[in-house]
């Protein structure tokens, strides 16, 4: 088609395609812009920067846009401070990375209905009741077992599970090791809540409650773990084996290990009829799980006979866990009532004030009256005439038989020495009589006070004094009391083992008629050491 004017005219259909393109590549992409910055309009609805501005102080008032921009003046720009600081909780740690407390111990403690009566004596001693789990396994139940009333110094008891299904062929031994074997099993299949330890031990086992948990805090529970200590006996050892926890010492198994052992134990007990004791039983399941024992000196088993002093008296450098076998041995302090009245001395008395100083030695010398001081803190204090060393003080004193009654020097699995060597050097010994906390000045600072504890030791009299013509003063004739001053130290033992310092203070006077020593025991100061 021509028109009047002489000119083409486009086509219909390129006229429809132009106009298609147009709103494609021109209006679409407009409206998409539009719809973009009306989306993102209320993340800059902050104050506006002052009329006039650039385009950095547009920029600037967008990312305050929680500031106050009130004032626009310099002066309040240079003056204005940084925003407050939140304030950030600190997240609570969770039950599992808690430290290990007694809360965490499940005690299992063997014991017969035929004993119990004089045995429970010995667990009132050390048990906390309402701060600690455990029970009491009876071959059969006792008055205590029925009654609601029952003492709630005593943990709980519950009866052992039949096994007849066992078989036992030692000759000489009993069928109660069997059972007495499964105590950990039994512990765990409780399922009770938070435990990390199984501790095993005797109805004459005594424990010492803090410094167990100071010893077990160490180590992972989430790890399989066989920790205790073999007989001081040489020859128990050999028959049984030097890498066995003996039970009566008292031994921890982590709950990792529980787990694996109740899974196969019953199992194990069938492969092993001819083995004496439930101790033998579990060492020899833990043997099959490949866990070795990790041996801990502070756990005793007490295999002697008599006099306690020479062993607590020369302590190992380790907290005091355990002690074991008290019907064999004589009251630890000369004089008490009985074997538990003696304790009850030791566990209200220094157990309560500084409990990982118990029994812990330290070693000095009265250089005026040329004596040797051995302190072992809380139990007892010997004196000596002349100046023996530090080396031969921390070797226990033979003051008890070995586990057959007799006075063999080669029968235990540490070393011994004669209690006296000369007759003018036998000790002169004081045990602890009285303790107490007090509120003493500080030396640098006569305006503050520190908690000090206060430990009394008397001597014990012997019916038939030795002679001597020893030139050096006898601390029989002169020396009635000695009074011990320590501060308490609850981290002992988070420190590198190493023996406590005492230092002679006073020493008894025959002009003033005074008959006691007093000494400072803590720990070494720079350069201290026992010099001989």
């Amino acid at each position: 088609m021509s028109s009047d004017a002489g000119g083409k005219v486009m086509p219909k259909s390129r006229a429809s395609f132009f106009l298609y393109g147009l709103l494609l590549y021109v209006l679409l992409p407009v409206l998409a812009v539009y719809v973009v910055a009306f989306a993102l309009s209320p993340l800059y609805s902050g104050s506006r920067p002052p009329a006039g501005g650039n385009s950095v102080a547009r920029l600037a008032a967008g990312a305050d846009g929680v500031r106050n921009s009130s004032s626009s003046s310099p002066s309040s720009a240079m003056i204005r401070g940084p925003p407050a600081p939140v304030a950030r909780t600190k997240p609570r740690p969770s039950a599992d990375a808690a430290p290990t407390g007694l809360r965490h111990i499940v005690f299992g403690i063997g014991a017969s209905a035929s004993l119990w009566e004089s045995r429970r004596e010995y667990i009132k001693v050390w048990w906390r009741p309402g701060k600690m789990r455990g029970f009491v396994w009876l071959d059969k139940p006792v008055p205590e077992y029925y009654s609601r009333n029952s003492s709630t110094e005593l943990p709980g008891i519950k009866i052992s599970a039949d096994t007849s299904k066992f078989p036992y062929t030692h000759g000489a031994g009993s069928r109660s090791a069997l059972r007495i074997s499964r105590i950990v099993s039994e512990s765990y299949r409780l399922g009770l809540p938070g435990v990390r330890w199984f501790v095993m031990g005797d109805d004459d086992t005594v424990f010492f409650p803090d410094n167990l948990v100071d010893v077990l805090s160490k180590y992972d529970h989430t790890q399989p773990y066989y920790i205790g200590n073999p007989s001081e006996s040489h020859i128990q050892n050999l028959i049984f084996s030097y890498g066995m926890a003996f039970g009566g010492g008292g031994f921890a198994i982590s709950r990792a290990l529980a787990a694996q052992l109740a899974r196969m134990q019953d199992g194990c007990m069938h492969r092993y009829p001819a083995l004496y004791g439930s101790d033998d039983r579990i060492h020899a399941c833990m043997s099959e799980l490949g866990v070795p024992l990790t041996r801990h000196l502070g756990f005793h088993q007490c295999d002697i006979w008599g006099d306690v002093l020479g062993l607590l008296g020369s302590h190992p450098v380790v907290p005091l866990v355990t002690l074991h076998h008290f019907d064999f041995l004589q009251p630890l302090f000369p004089g008490a009532r009985s074997r538990t009245a003696a304790l009850r001395r030791l566990f209200k008395g220094p157990v309560q004030l500084d409990p990982p100083a118990v029994a812990q030695q330290s070693v000095c010398y009265d250089r005026e009256k040329q004596w040797t001081v051995s302190v072992s803190w809380g139990f007892a204090v010997v004196v000596i005439r002349g100046v023996l060393s530090p080396r031969e003080m921390e070797t226990p004193m033979r003051t008890f038989l070995n586990w057959y009654k007799r006075a063999d020097y080669t029968a235990y699995s540490f070393n011994t020495r004669p209690v006296a060597r000369n007759p003018c050097q036998r000790p002169q010994v004081y045990y602890m009589r009285r303790s107490r906390m007090e509120r003493r000045l500080r030396r640098r600072n006569a305006n503050a006070t520190v908690l000090t504890t206060v430990t009394e030791y008397e001597r014990h009299r012997v019916v038939n004094p030795v002679r001597c013509r020893w030139r050096i003063s006898d601390p029989a004739t002169l020396l009635d009391r000695v009074v011990i001053v320590k501060k308490p130290d609850p981290d002992l033992w988070k420190r590198s083992p190493r023996r406590n310092c005492c230092r002679v203070v006073s020493s008894p006077n025959n002009a003033t008629n005074d008959r006691t020593m007093a000494v400072d025991v803590g720990v070494c100061r720079d350069g201290e050491f026992a010099r001989v």
